[in-house]
């Protein structure tokens, strides 16, 4: 609980601090080649970009495991997988929590899709998403829609939780003219 209350006073900082907190990274624009990446999901198995060559890619990037917007973000992912599969897209969330973390996350709520562990937040760095508060470190709610070429297609750096999924639904029906 305390470490709950410590994160979350962090979070409410680095909200008041907006953009004034260390970002190093360079956020990728529209219609540059998405940075590659090499991690390990809840499971240990590694994955890269080039494992999702050919399909769309939502890659989003969260705070914390089992944390309120978290938990919604991911669960709303889940219960759209289905739709946002048969338009041609995978799913992969990022943050800066261990495979073990995300093991238990994902086991509690039932999350089909990988989440990658990143826990020297190099990844979040390559897409501007690495919030670094100094003493922790955390991936901003960053998501980045990719195409099946390997390229950012969309970026969404104002995220609402609980409707996320079904914001990319629409924005991929209409990039793809209905999914097809």
């Amino acid at each position: 609980m305390k470490l709950f209350l410590i994160v979350a006073m962090l979070f409410a900082l680095a909200s008041l601090w907006g953009g004034r907190a260390a970002r190093a990274g360079e956020l990728p624009q529209v219609g540059q080649p998405a940075p590659g990446f090499q991690l390990p999901d809840q499971n240990g198995k590694v994955h890269t970009l080039q494992d999702f060559s050919g399909k769309w890619l939502v890659l989003y990037f969260y705070p914390k495991d089992d944390t309120p917007g978290c938990t919604q973000e991911a669960c709303s992912f889940r219960d759209d997988l289905n739709q946002l599969t048969e338009m041609g897209a995978a799913v992969v969330g990022i943050s800066v929590d261990d495979s073990d973390s995300h093991a238990e996350f994902a086991k509690k709520y039932h999350l089909p899709f990988p989440l990658l562990a990143d826990k020297s937040g190099s990844v979040a760095d390559s897409y501007g998403a690495l919030l670094n508060l100094g003493i922790l470190k955390v991936a901003r709610r960053f998501t980045f829609l990719i195409d099946p070429q390997g390229k950012i297609n969309k970026v969404y750096l104002s995220v609402e939780t609980s409707r996320h999924s079904k914001d990319i639904i629409a924005d991929m029906q209409a990039l793809t003219k209905g999914g097809k």
